[in-house]
């Protein structure tokens, strides 16, 4: 398997430094939707994450809620959708036949209606709280439906089978090989999961947003930038879910390093570094 590390959508919340950790200027922060296109060779191709889609860029009100506008900043170039950047790698639309989702926010999953004929591989838990729960100031506008009532094909999951380095998974997802699985990671929503990839050079997990920022997954003094950590507190649905987890996946770096690749959603120095791996 290929794996394409892609940015489905620049954000520059205000902050800079204070957000994103950079220090590359005092006002605006630049960070990125992290996603995944992987090329197996039976299999087609599958997305992790959609990022910002087509019609997320072409009219942005009401698909997305004013005050995530507002305070993420969102660029909405129609270069950077999944859709764009698949086909300038000579791909079509009808080659993406998966899409396996971290959870269900706006910028994760806006680009869904892009790829009509996918399969799109959720944890259950995810789809009831964006379909039913949406009440409240934060979930009544952090999930869409627009963005996904328009004959998604849903393939949802409860954890099962064995565990994945000590953590609960999903594995044998129908239609996908066995070396994808989902890694349930509860606590900035309530059915938020990370997606592990095994490939050549071991696993890469890509947690979404269990963290968001790089220096969060350091094993011996963790930190996070006042501004993200702000964040995560203010997007949490469990706080103690959200903390616990972000320390077994450390445990996870300490003991299995060697093996394991951690990465999150939004932290642009993890992408370019990926990327730079390639």
């Amino acid at each position: 398997m290929r794996i394409h590390h892609l940015n489905c959508g620049t954000m520059c919340p205000w902050g800079g430094r204070l957000m994103d950790g950079h220090g590359g200027g005092p006002h605006r922060a630049h960070l990125v939707c992290h996603c995944l296109l992987i090329e197996t060779d039976a299999h087609g191709l599958v997305l992790v994450d959609t990022g910002f889609g087509l019609r997320d860029v072409a009219t942005p009100r009401p698909r997305l809620a004013g005050f995530f506008l507002a305070s993420n900043r969102p660029q909405l170039r129609e270069s950077e959708t999944a859709v764009r950047q698949i086909q300038a790698l000579g791909h079509s639309v009808g080659d993406v036949r998966h899409i396996v989702l971290t959870h269900l926010d706006f910028d994760h999953a806006g680009g869904l209606e892009d790829f009509p004929g996918a399969t799109v591989h959720v944890l259950e838990r995810e789809l009831r709280a964006a379909r039913d729960e949406r009440t409240g100031f934060i979930a009544s506008r952090r999930y869409r439906p627009g963005q996904w009532d328009d004959g998604v094909r849903w393939s949802p999951y409860a954890p099962q089978g064995e565990s994945w380095f000590g953590f609960d998974c999903v594995r044998d997802l129908p239609g996908l090989p066995p070396e994808i699985l989902m890694v349930p990671l509860a606590g900035h929503t309530w059915g938020h999961a990370g997606v592990a990839v095994s490939g050549p050079g071991g696993w890469l997990l890509q947690a979404g947003d269990a963290y968001f920022y790089r220096h969060e997954m350091d094993v011996r003094s963790p930190r996070c930038t006042p501004g993200l950590s702000a964040y995560q507190r203010m997007m949490e649905v469990d706080r103690a879910a959200r903390l616990h987890n972000q320390e077994r996946l450390r445990g996870l770096l300490r003991q299995h390093g060697g093996e394991v690749r951690v990465v999150c959603s939004h932290d642009a120095a993890e992408l370019e570094a990926c990327r730079n791996q390639l």
